[in-house]
């Protein structure tokens, strides 16, 4: 596996340049979680890094990642896929009953 110094924006990694495993397309992961352990023993937290773009070049392809911090560590922005969405109303949208 190939891995690549990334660096980390806001939180407690700040400007840290971090080496993380790359796919093989060469991009990260989209969630970086750091464990951090509480010092009384307990169950710690969690830090979470969302992967976001550089910039881009001619083309719109990104030149560069970098992780930005999440402090609400939630899921991700919204449904994957468009068709998953929940309708709004979903009696707006059916056809009305024929007959």
């Amino acid at each position: 596996m190939r891995s690549e110094d990334v660096p980390f924006t806001g939180g407690p990694l700040d400007g840290r340049r971090l080496p993380v495993l790359v796919g093989m397309t060469g991009r990260p992961p989209k969630v970086y979680r750091v464990p951090v352990p509480a010092e009384d023993g307990t169950a710690g937290t969690v830090l979470v890094y969302r992967l976001r773009a550089t910039g881009a070049n001619r083309l719109g392809l990104p030149s560069g990642w970098h992780y930005e911090h999440d402090p609400a560590g939630g899921p991700a922005e919204g449904p994957r896929w468009p068709w998953s969405r929940p309708r709004a109303d979903p009696a707006a949208s059916d056809p009305p009953p024929a007959g």
